[in-house]
């Protein structure tokens, strides 16, 4: 082989190895700007009061936002007070959404004091036919609504619509990915109410003892269960001496053999009872909050509804 061949030969070789490097620099750039062209597209900033709207917001917007949960986990909703960091936080969101006034007292001086013009506040109640409290107290003076919408599941897809509406409307280009995740949820739901109906029916009692505050009113009134809670809407309102008389009295009527305490409230009330009846405790969470483990581990509102039903399956004798 001559000379001039052989250095032709090296020649091709060193220009084919160039151009390869070449070409590999360009799509390693091509790549990385394509990976910061997504990471930097702008996830809507949305925040919620309590779990549920939470939890529901969470699986309709999936990766397309960036969700925050105002109640700290572990507080009980009805004690929560706003700090100043809570307020700049909603003026830094792009959408708020809350459950309703009555859940929500405060909300009313949140809107007044609101300086971001362009946040969308959704009130997930604005569709919802709202029952009256059953009880009344200075918190809950006569007049006042049941909050606890949630607990009716076929409110609860009315608030996913609410919240996907919300995304919608500042977020157009995703709608089918929005309209997707909520008729995936809502079928959850619609399957949470199947199982539900077809336990509780199948139950040999169809009495609630609960040792809380009322927040089973609409769950109660869907399954047409008689519902008896120690406590008023609000957990801070203390059943007397004679309350709790009458309450221990019913359990002994009834043949009850377990009383439904709430969650991340004192359980007091409920050992009392327990012990004065000798009876059993289960918990029924009304889900207006987590725990900071809960919140890690990454717990969903619909785990904690069938958990739920797998208490009442125990407490009202569900006979297979």
């Amino acid at each position: 082989m001559s000379k001039k061949l052989t250095l032709t030969i090296v020649v091709i070789l060193i220009l084919c190895i160039g151009i390869g490097y070449w070409a590999f620099y360009i799509l390693k750039k091509q790549s990385t700007s394509n990976q910061n062209s997504i990471s930097d597209i702008k996830k809507l900033k949305v925040v919620t009061t309590l779990f549920p709207i939470y939890d529901f917001a969470k699986n309709i917007g999936k990766d397309k936002i960036e969700v925050m949960l105002l109640l700290p986990p572990g507080v009980e909703a009805h004690s929560f007070e706003l700090t100043p960091g809570d307020v700049i936080r909603i003026n830094q969101a792009d959408i708020l959404i809350y459950t309703n006034k009555f859940m929500e007292p405060w909300i009313s001086d949140i809107i007044k004091g609101v300086t971001n013009k362009n946040l969308l506040i959704v009130n997930t109640s604005e569709d919802i036919k709202l029952i009256p409290a059953v009880f009344h107290d200075a918190d809950e003076p006569a007049g006042s609504m049941d909050p606890h919408i949630w607990l009716d599941f076929d409110n609860a897809k009315m608030m996913v619509n609410s919240i996907a509406k919300a995304f919608i409307d500042k977020d157009t280009s995703n709608k089918a990915f929005y309209e997707k995740n909520a008729i995936h949820y809502n079928q959850l739901l619609a399957d949470l109410d199947k199982d539900y109906k077809s336990t509780i029916i199948s139950c040999k009692l169809k009495k609630i003892i609960y040792a809380g505050h009322y927040a089973f009113g609409y769950l109660a009134k869907r399954y047409g269960l008689d519902y008896i809670a120690a406590q008023g809407i609000s957990p801070d309102s203390e059943p007397t001496a004679r309350d709790l008389a009458v309450l221990i009295d019913q359990i002994n009527k009834d043949n009850i053999k377990y009383v439904f305490y709430e969650e991340l409230a004192s359980p007091r009330i409920a050992e009392m009872l327990s012990k004065e009846t000798n009876t059993d405790l289960l918990l029924l969470n009304a889900a207006h909050n987590i725990s900071k483990e809960q919140l890690e581990k990454g717990i969903s509102f619909t785990e904690i509804m069938k958990n739920n039903l797998n208490n009442l399956k125990i407490g009202l004798e569900y006979k297979q």
